[in-house]
C-alpha cells in the first residue's frame, strides 16, 4: 500500500482529481521507515465538514524535562478551515481571540488532511542509510527545489528534521559536489558550543540550499552584558530570532518549531530572562512557561504572516510539536521507552483538529501553514532511539528524539506534498 492524498485544496483551475494525481506519481515510492519495524503512513480519504470540532546548548540538551503532549479525540477543538462542499458558497475563516487577524473569505475545496491516516507495514528497504543505498529521491525534490532555498529554524527536532532530509536528497551517501556555504548564513561554532549554530548545504546541479539554524524558542536573544561570558540574556518574547529578521527575504520555503525547551530546567540552563516590549517582563500571567510559549509562537507567526505579502515565493510552515514517549519517569529518573512492538497504541488518526492546539490556533487565519505531525507521531512509541544512542549513558534513555530512518522522514514527505 502506497501514501496518496485524495483530495487536494484547489484554489486555481486544475482539477482536484489531476492535481492528486501529479502528487502520487511524485510519491509513489515513498516509504516511511521505522527502526526495528518498517512501517508508512497511509492518509485516509477524507474531507473536513463545517461540522467538525536558547541559542546555547548543553550537552544534555537532548534530553531535556519538556511538556508533554496528549491527544485527546474527544476534546472539541475548531478546525484550521471551515470547509464547505464543492460549489457551495465561501464562508469565513475562523479568528483567534486576542489576536489582529483579518477575516479572509475564501472559496474552499475538499482538502488533503494529511494528519490524518494510519500506518501500515512496509517490508520494503529504508530511504537511505550509510551503506550506499539508490538515490531514489532526489529528482523528487529536485523537481521542484531548483534554485530554491529551504530552512529549517527550530531546536534539536528541527536539526533533526534537517538530518532527515539531507539523508533523503542524498541517498545516505557524501556527494563531494554538495558544498557547505554556512558562512553565507553567520554560522560559526563559539568556543565552548557542542554544535554550530547551524549548517547550509547546496547542491550545484539544482542550485538547491538546504539549511538549519539552531534557536530553541524562536524569539530574540540578547546578552544583557556582553563583555561578560556567564551573562544572563534577555529573551523577547515578542520579537522574532535576529536570524529570521536577517535572513527571510533569502528563503523559498520555511520550517519552523519550537517546544521542547520551555520549561524552568533549559531557562536556568540557558540563563534565559523574559522580556516583552524591551523590559523585563513583570506580568505575572506570563511568569507561566506555558503563557510565555504561547505568546512566543503568536508573535512570531503574526511577524512571518505579515512579511509574506512582501516575499510572494515564500512558502511558511509551522511544524507542530513531536511527541515524547518517557513511561515509569523522566529522562533523568528512570523513564524508558523500551517498546519494540510498532502501533501497540494503535495505527489509526481519526480525530479532527490537530494534537498540538497552540500551534494550530497560532496559524490559524494566517497564510503560515501547519505541518502537523503530532498524532501520526504519537502512535510511534517503539521508534525513538532508547537506549540505544551512539552516547548512550547507562540507565538513561532517549525518548524524545528519533531514529533515522525513521519517523521524521515521514514528516518530510508530507512537507514535500504541502509545498
Amino acid at each position: 500500500m502506497r501514501y496518496y492524498p485524495s483530495f487536494s485544496l484547489a484554489s486555481d483551475s486544475v482539477p482536484l482529481a489531476s492535481r492528486c494525481r501529479s502528487l502520487h506519481r511524485l510519491g509513489s515510492v515513498t516509504r516511511r521507515v521505522a527502526i526495528r519495524c518498517r512501517l508508512f503512513w497511509d492518509e485516509r480519504r477524507s474531507m473536513n465538514s463545517t461540522d467538525g470540532p536558547n541559542q546555547h546548548q548543553s550537552a544534555d540538551e537532548d534530553l531535556s524535562v519538556v511538556e508533554k503532549v496528549e491527544i485527546n479525540p474527544s476534546k472539541e477543538t475548531k478546525p484550521i478551515l471551515s470547509l464547505s462542499p464543492i460549489g457551495s458558497p465561501a464562508r469565513n475563516l475562523p479568528t483567534e481571540g486576542g489576536l489582529d487577524t483579518e477575516r479572509k473569505t475564501i472559496p474552499l475545496m475538499n482538502v488533503c488532511n494529511y494528519a490524518k491516516g494510519k500506518w501500515v507495514a512496509d517490508n520494503r528497504r529504508p530511504l537511505y542509510s550509510g551503506l550506499g543505498c539508490k538515490q531514489w529521491l532526489s529528482p523528487m525534490w529536485a523537481c521542484r527545489m531548483q534554485n530554491r532555498t529551504i530552512a529549517l529554524v527550530g531546536d534539536s527536532l528541527g536539526r533533526q528534521q534537517f538530518q532527515s532530509l539531507m539523508c533523503m536528497i542524498t541517498g545516505g551517501r557524501k556527494n563531494p559536489r554538495v558544498k557547505d556555504v554556512g558562512k553565507e548564513y553567520g554560522f560559526t561554532k563559539a568556543r565552548d558550543a557542542v554544535r554550530p549554530s547551524g549548517w547550509a548545504y547546496r547542491f550545484p546541479e539544482t542550485n538547491t540550499t538546504v539549511l538549519y539554524h539552531w534557536s530553541a524558542s524562536l524569539c530574540e536573544l540578547e546578552p544583557l552584558n556582553v563583555s561578560d561570558p556567564a551573562t544572563n540574556y534577555a529573551m523577547h518574547l515578542d520579537r522574532p530570532a535576529n536570524f529570521l529578521r536577517k535572513y527571510l527575504h533569502r528563503f523559498d520555503v520555511l520550517v519552523l518549531n519550537t517546544g521542547h525547551h520551555w520549561n524552568r530546567e533549559k531557562f536556568r540552563a540557558n540563563r534565559w530572562e523574559m522580556f516583552v516590549h524591551g523590559k523585563k517582563n513583570t506580568n505575572g500571567k506570563l511568569a507561566a512557561i506555558g503563557d510565555a510559549k504561547n505568546l512566543t509562537i503568536h508573535s512570531v507567526i503574526k511577524w512571518l504572516d505579515s512579511r509574506l505579502p512582501h516575499l510572494p515565493h515564500l512558502k511558511a510552515f509551522l511544524r507542530a510539536s513531536s511527541p515524547r514517549h518517557f513511561v515509569n519517569g523522566e529522562w533523568n529518573s528512570g523513564g524508558s521507552c523500551d517498546n519494540t512492538v510498532p502501533l501497540s497504541v494503535g495505527s489509526e488518526v481519526s480525530q479532527d483538529g490537530s494534537g498540538d492546539l497552540v500551534a494550530e490556533a497560532a496559524v490559524r487565519g494566517t497564510e503560515v501553514k501547519l505541518l502537523d505531525i503530532t498524532a501520526l507521531s504519537l502512535l510511534r512509541d517503539e521508534g525513538h532511539i532508547s537506549r540505544y544512542g551512539i552516547k548512550a549513558s547507562r540507565g538513561r534513555h532517549d525518548c524524545l528524539h528519533w531514529c533515522l530512518p525513521g519517523v521524521p522522514d515521514t514528516w518530510n514527505e508530507i512537507l514535500y506534498s504541502q509545498i
